[in-house]
Formats: C-alpha cells, structure tokens, sequence
C-alpha cells in the first residue's frame, strides 16, 4: 500500500481542539445557559413543580440545573397530589456529594405553618387538615405542617363509634384554639356542621306542626330516653313515649341507627327542643281491652313494679293492675308486699274494681282461696281446743293467730289459774306455739276470744279445801312489793302478806328468798285471792300462852303431858280456840323454838 504524505493545515489550532472549542465560545455558552437557572440558596423556601411521582420518591424541578428528590412520605397528607401541581419545598443543600439537589417540603411546611395557623384562626378561615392517627380523647391531624388536636366530641354533631374510619381521611376543618406558649392547636369538624345545620334547623323547625308524623334515625340512646334525627335537626322520645307498656331500658324497644316514624308530641322554636313520641303511633292498650272483662273474673299477669302498699301487674302490654298488699292474703299480719312476690313473678288474681275511662283497675289474689270466716263456726266451734301462734303482746292479752286469716286474743286473766300474769311476756314469747280453747266467736269483727288456762281443771276447786282459813303452810317470798310480798305455797299457788304480816318472831322483816310458815286468814275463790300472815302464827300462840297462864292463875288444872311427846302440827286444819288447842300452839313454838 502506498503511502501518502499528508500535510498538517499551516493554521489548525491544537490548543483550541484539546479544550474543545474556544474558550470565548464556551464561555458564552456557560453563561447563556446559567440565565435559563433560578438563582437559589441554602435555607430557604422555594415552589416548584412536580415532575414525577412513584411510591417512593416525589422529583420536583425548582428551576435549577437539577431537580430535587423528596420522600413520598413527606405528602401523604396529600394523596392526590400529581405530576404539574406546584409545592413549596426547603432548600437544604444546592449539591450533595453527588452532585443532588436536596429538598424537603416538610421542613417549607413547618416554616410557614405557625404563621398559616394564626392567621387561618384570625381570619376565621377554614384550612384542609389530614388525619394522622387516633389518639387519647380524640384525633392528631396536620394543619399546614403542624400537628393539632381535634376532640372527640368535635369531629361530628353526632356521636363517634368508630374513630378509625377517619384516619388517614384529609377533612375541612376551623380552627378553635392556638395556645402561643406552648404551640398548641385545637380543630373543630363540627363547627363547620353546625353551622349549616342551624339554617337547615330553622328552616325545619318553621314547618313543624303538632301531631306530625315524621321519619327520623335513631342517634343515640340513653337511660332516660332516644334521639332521633330528624334530617337536620334532633328530637327526644322520652322513655316512658316508647311504649305503652313500661320499659326499663330504651334499648329493649329501639336500636342505633333504626330508621322509624314517630309523632311530634310538642317543640320549642327558642330552644330548639322537639318532643317525640312512638307509643302514640298505636292505639292505647285500654282500647283493646276486651268488652267482655268484668268484675271478679280471673287474670293472668306478671309483676313489673313492686312497692311496700303493693305489686303492679302487668295483664297486657299497657294494662296494668294493682294487688294492694290487704288484698294478698286473708291474714291481717300484713308488712310489706315483698313479703309475697317480687318483680318478674308470673301471678293469677280476681278483678276487683275494673274503671274503663279511667283506666285503672284493681286485683286481688286471697279471694283465690276461700274466706276462712265463711264457715268459721263450724271450724272453730266454741269449746274446741287448737294450736295457735303467737303473734304480739299488748298489756291485757296476746294476740295469737289459728290460721292465716283467723286471729284471737287470750286476755291477760286467761293465761293461768294460779300465776298472776303482770305482763304476756312473762308467760310466752312472739313465734312461741300455745294451745288454746275458743270461749267466744265474734264473725263481724273477725276475731276470736280464746283461752289458755281453761284447758285445765280449775284448781281453786281443790284449793277451797286446802287453804281453809286459820290453815298454816309452808311459803317462799319470791316477790317484795311496795304493799307487801307474794308467798309462793304448794299447788303453784301464790298468796300475799302484807308487810306487818311479815315480821318475824325476832322483830326483823321476812326477805325475798325466805321460806316461813304462813297461816291463811283469807281465801277468796271468786277473785282467786289467799292472804297470809306469817306473824299471826307466834301472835296466836303469845296469846294463848297468856290465857292458859291466866287459867292457871284461875284454879285451872294443866294436863300432865311427857316430857319429850313431841309438838302436834297444825296444816292444813283450821285452828280453834279451845285449851287443848293453845296447849298444842304453845308446844309448836316450843318446837319452833328448839
């Protein structure tokens, strides 16, 4: 191959090659492209315009000679933003490492969002704020760039079930409170609700008439009663205009978010307030009642209120009756109803009053059962003897009662033949059982008169034969009176001394516990009375000893006696006043005496 000789160009610039062109060439075109450039710098706030968007990164050109690359994280508060919209964004660093723009739109939304807040609250405008997350009482949201907190109670105008459906959610919202010391802010969502829903309030409230029939949402449910939205405005259905019938809990007869018609019942054009009813929407259940229920035919129902005077039953939805406690059973120990039923019992009773217009009636349940005073006389005929239970005490009986529905009373005096009664608590106790005998009937008033002590034989029959006058017998003082004392003798009979028949031999008083010989100077059987001296018995024989020595002194001859014969005793003898006889007294207080 032949080779040419080139020659090189006389005037090429090898200089100008290797720095690739000319320098004044280059410079010119340096400097025409940095006039397309903004001219930017570190810290400071800029806008520009979303160039791309993925799920990562957000690229925004601000005009420099390269864009910035943001974190999608830094606009989730705003999940539509798209390719073109414009955002303001912090200049971190003109060129990184890598020669990257840094840029951070949160870092641009915090410093202007202080400003943006006070004035939004001072203009009163309303600012879009997105929902980060659920907190205690409320909800986080960010407003501009700042972290505010919207209350529970102020997200809605109507009460909040569920607070995580809003999260995530972007929302209107008025600003209410900036506290400047410590950066705190205070949204409101309802606010602006409330706001619309007064005009629609008035605009409803001027159309309603009394008597209207409307439908309206169950919002919330509480003990004393339901509101209902009526589209705009809210009214209350009072527990006891649910129904007819009572209710104890609103929600046994409505339930959230129920779709009903209700009747307007009144309402109040200043303070808004609209009563409901729902009962009304039904025809009354004393309406219904059947034509044929009369006086004294026989219901079914169930206890739904209880009180001390009575029960309240429940025989249909609405109707009720009232058992008063006279009218459950036929004894007059009656305290409280309680007693014998309670609210939820399932009861069978008699129509005793039935008044239609003015809707009240009343039950009883004892005329279930047959009056035991119908035939009283045959049951209790006078003279039988039955078992009783003791009911009360007053001062001049006891009250015990047979069976239930037939009451009697034992008088004082005819608890016991011999012991004298002071008080019924002495001889039996409440609860206590006691036989007794019927001595009298008396059907109008409903009370028999019993006796106890008639159950036995009389003893002062007896006793005539044994307390015979000037009789002696052995006694024990178990009571000391003011007026005397009472003996108790032999037979469970008691005697009384009074206290100058109570001294003894030695001049000093007799005391409650002694045991003395008492001899009988009165015996009453009528009154059922003994009175006994124990001082006439060494009186008797002082008086004797003096007249046998009078005797004596008189001529008389004393019969020889031995020595150690020992004294008669005088019991249960009536004394005389024979020589023979004051001899024997003298050898008693011999005897007495040894």
């Amino acid at each position: 191959m032949a080779i040419k000789n080139i020659q090189p160009l006389e005037n090429f610039d090898w200089d100008e090659y290797e720095n690739g062109g000319k320098a004044a060439d280059k410079a010119a075109d340096k400097a025409a492209y940095e006039g397309t450039l903004n001219n930017v710098n570190d810290n400071e706030v800029v806008d520009g315009t979303v160039t791309s968007i993925n799920e990562r990164e957000v690229v925004v050109n601000i005009g420099y000679k390269s864009e910035g690359v943001i974190a999608r994280s830094e606009f989730r508060y705003a999940p539509d933003l798209k390719v073109g919209d414009k955002v303001e964004v912090y200049i971190e660093n003109q060129e990184d490492k890598k020669g990257q723009l840094v840029l951070s739109h949160k870092k641009a939304r915090q410093s202007r969002s202080w400003d943006r807040v006070n004035a939004a609250l001072e203009n009163n405008e309303v600012v879009q704020g997105f929902v980060k997350c659920r907190t205690k009482g409320g909800m986080i949201v960010d407003v501009f760039g700042t972290e505010a907190f919207l209350p529970g109670s102020q997200i809605d105008v109507k009460p909040i079930r569920d607070y995580d459906t809003f999260v995530g959610k972007t929302m209107e919202f008025k600003i209410v409170k900036i506290n400047q010391e410590f950066r705190n802010v205070v949204v409101s969502h309802k606010a602006l609700i409330e706001a619309e829903l007064e005009e629609q309030k008035k605009a409803i409230i001027s159309k309603l008439e009394k008597g209207q029939i409307l439908e309206g949402t169950v919002k919330n449910i509480t003990p004393y009663g339901v509101f209902i939205d009526l589209g705009g405005v809210d009214g209350l259905i009072h527990i006891t205009d649910l129904s007819w019938g009572r209710v104890s809990d609103p929600k046994e007869v409505v339930q959230l978010d129920q779709k009903l018609n209700v009747v307007i019942i009144d309402f109040d054009d200043e303070k808004k307030r609209i009563a409901l009813g729902l009962k009304q929407l039904t025809p009354h259940p004393w309406d219904a009642l059947s034509a044929d229920l009369k006086v004294g035919d026989k219901v079914k129902g169930k206890v739904v209120v209880m009180a001390d005077y009575g029960a309240f039953i429940e025989i249909a939805p609405g109707v009720e009756g009232l058992i008063h406690v006279s009218e459950m059973s036929w004894s007059a120990h009656l305290h409280s109803a309680q007693d014998f039923m309670k609210v939820g019992d399932e009861v069978e009773a008699v129509i005793l009053t039935l008044d239609r217009e003015e809707r009240k009636m009343s039950l009883g349940i004892k005329q279930l059962k047959d009056d035991p005073w119908e035939n009283i006389e045959e049951k209790y005929p006078i003279g039988s003897k039955h078992i009783a239970k003791v009911r009360n005490f007053t001062n001049f009986g006891v009250f015990v009662e047979v069976e239930e529905g037939v009451d009697g009373l034992i008088h004082i005096s005819d608890l016991s033949w011999t012991k004298k009664v002071k008080h019924p608590s002495e001889f039996t106790q409440i609860g206590a059982e006691i036989e007794v005998q019927v001595l009298d009937i008396d059907k109008e008033n409903r009370r028999l008169s019993l006796g106890h002590k008639q159950l036995e034989e009389n003893p002062w029959d007896n006793f005539e034969t044994i307390f015979t006058q000037d009789s002696i017998h052995e006694g024990k003082i178990i009571e000391v009176l003011d007026k005397g004392a009472v003996v108790s003798l032999e037979g469970g009979v008691e005697g009384f001394a009074t206290p100058k028949h109570l001294v003894k031999e030695d001049g000093s008083q007799a005391q409650l516990g002694e045991t003395l010989q008492f001899k009988v100077i009165e015996f009453n059987k009528e009154s059922k009375r003994i009175i006994l001296s124990h001082s006439r018995i060494f009186e008797d024989v002082a008086r004797a000893e003096a007249k046998a020595k009078k005797a004596e002194a008189a001529g008389a001859k004393k019969p020889a006696r031995p020595a150690k014969e020992a004294a008669p005793q005088i019991k249960n003898v009536a004394a005389t006043t024979s020589l023979s006889d004051n001899e024997a007294l003298a050898a008693l207080k011999a005897s007495m005496e040894e």
